[in-house]
Formats: C-alpha cells, sequence, structure tokens
C-alpha cells in the first residue's frame, strides 16, 4: 500500500527530518505486510483493534522491545489520525489503544570533572583538534542536539551578538547564546576551517579534514573516543552531553521553563526528565540545611 500522501502530509504539513520520515514509512510497511500475510487485507482503513492487537502480540513474540513497539504504534496512530482528518475514516482502531509499559530508561550525565578533562586532554594543535574541542563545547554549553550541530551554517553564527541560529525538530528555529569561551575558540576554528577548504565554499560550519560536511556517526566517533578516556560510563554519545548540559543548568539553579528554551522542546514535559538529577543535589542541601536534620548540641 502507498503511503505517499502521508508522508508528504508530514514533510510538508509537519515538518518531520527525513529520519522520522524514514521510519514512519518503515512502520507503516511493515505493518500493511503484516496485515496482508495474516488477513488478506490490503486497505488498512477497514482494520479492527483485534487485527492491529495480533500484529502487537506478533512484534512481542520476536523480542521486540515495548518502547520500540510503543514507537511503532506510535507511528501508526500518526496514520489513522491523517485518515481521519482526510475523512477516509470516521474513527481510529486505536483510539483506545494503551502503551506498553517501559522501565523508565535514566540517562546518567557526565560529570563537571570528566567535561573539564576531556577539554583540557584534547590537542588544539591541528584543524581536527579545534574542531572537536569546539564540538565538545557547543554540545555542553548549548544542548544542542547532534543533527541540529552537523546543520549549522555560516550564516547562522553571530559572532558579534555572540550567538547562533538553530534548526531544531520540525523545522523550528531558536536561538541559543554563546559563552565568551566559545565564541574565542569558534574563532580560532573558523581561521583553520578556512585553510582546509582552500577557497572552496561550504555552507556548513563543521567540516571533515577533506572539507566536507560532517555526518551523524562521526559526530558521535569523536564524543565517544574523547570520553572514553575519562569515563567509565556506558554511554557516551552526543545526548549525553545534551543531558549533562540540562542537569548541570538544573543543578545550579536555572529555572526550568529557561532550560526548556534552549533545549528547544515543544513542552515542560520533555524538560523534566532531566530533572531527576536536580532533584538528588536539591536533597542534599535539603538535608543539610533544614533545622529539623541538624544535630541539637
Amino acid at each position: 500500500m502507498p503511503f505517499s500522501q502521508f508522508i508528504d502530509y508530514l514533510q510538508l504539513e509537519k515538518k518531520y527530518s527525513p529520519n522520522t520520515l524514514t521510519a514512519y514509512k518503515a512502520d507503516l510497511e511493515s505493518f500493511s505486510e503484516f496485515i496482508f500475510y495474516e488477513f488478506e487485507e490490503k486497505d488498512l482503513s477497514k482494520l479492527h483493534y483485534s487485527q492491529i492487537r495480533n500484529w502487537i502480540i506478533n512484534l512481542v513474540d520476536q523480542g521486540v522491545s515495548n518502547r520500540s513497539i510503543n514507537r511503532k504504534i506510535s507511528s501508526l496512530k500518526a496514520y489513522y489520525r491523517f485518515l481521519q482528518k482526510t475523512g477516509d475514516i470516521e474513527f481510529s482502531p486505536l483510539a483506545k489503544h494503551k502503551a506498553l509499559k517501559t522501565a523508565s530508561k535514566i540517562q546518567i550525565p557526565f560529570s563537571e570533572a570528566e567535561i573539564i578533562k576531556v577539554l583540557e586532554q584534547i590537542d588544539t594543535s591541528d584543524f581536527e583538534g579545534l574542531r572537536d574541542r569546539l564540538i565538545v563545547e557547543l554540545f555542553y554549553t548549548t544542548g544542542m542536539r547532534r543533527i541540529e550541530l552537523i546543520d549549522i551554517k555560516l550564516q547562522d553564527v553571530d559572532v558579534a551578538g555572540k550567538q547562533l541560529k538553530v534548526l531544531g525538530k520540525r523545522q523550528k528555529e531558536r536561538i541559543v547564546p554563546l559563552l565568551p569561551g566559545v565564541i574565542s575558540n569558534l574563532k580560532d576554528y573558523l581561521k583553520e576551517r578556512e585553510n582546509i577548504l582552500a577557497g572552496r565554499e561550504m555552507p556548513y560550519l563543521f567540516v571533515s579534514q577533506k572539507g566536507i560536511k560532517l555526518y551523524e556517526s562521526l559526530v558521535y566517533r569523536i564524543i565517544n573516543n574523547y570520553f572514553s578516556k575519562v569515563s567509565g560510563k556506558i554511554k557516551r554519545s552526543p545526548h549525553i552531553l545534551r543531558h549533562s548540559f540540562a542537569t548541570h543548568l538544573l543543578n545550579q539553579g536555572a529555572n526550568l521553563n529557561a532550560v526548556k528554551e534552549l533545549l528547544g522542546h515543544s513542552s515542560l514535559a520533555a524538560t523534566q526528565v532531566y530533572t531527576h538529577n536536580s532533584i538528588s543535589e536539591l536533597s542534599k542541601v535539603h538535608q543539610m540545611a533544614h533545622p529539623r536534620n541538624k544535630k541539637v548540641n
């Protein structure tokens, strides 16, 4: 079954990223194949929840995690909402479906000491070192996502205004401030970038030694390689730096709404997942400072 109209809708109206579009299409195609194989039905608008439930049970039997199943169901829910919008169906067969229970994923942020140690150990005597230090600094001091960093263009950087424009999810733009130290390192990197490009035009801020735009797996390797030398944490990714940014700000008393805006979240609920560590810090302060917990002499 073709899903081109739905995918076009997600791309043009909802402004979903290419990766998200690919995931939605793959989810729908695999679901469609299962339904045709099991029930010889090609028209997904005619399905009942019991048929969809068989698909869910099949995924569970295959060992697919509840988290992954919920993501696939989310794709399917979006498709049925689209069919309601276009008038092809009146009610979604998933209207009363409840998400499968999942264990909460606790992301352990890097400590301030670990981040300082990485920045101190990066050799900035060559182009890659200057670039890598700037990448670590931007992740940690702005909280931006990996794809947001990769897509930064030169025109998005305002050195004089000490800020840059970030293109977030669903093509939503936001302005993030840059610390003075980051501005200084940015200027050093830009000088070396000019030498690497040797007069060639390249709209994107970050480039490889060969002068091409960075890609996601390379950025992941950069972060993982540096932090594997100073941290024993299992996850050492750009997202953990984003998590560290939010957690450290909240630990220092930053307003939750301000952190939400810096991260580019659409709701506070998304930002609140970062508060568990700040609650721990508050608990320590509470126990140390509250008069009911002080020893009576």
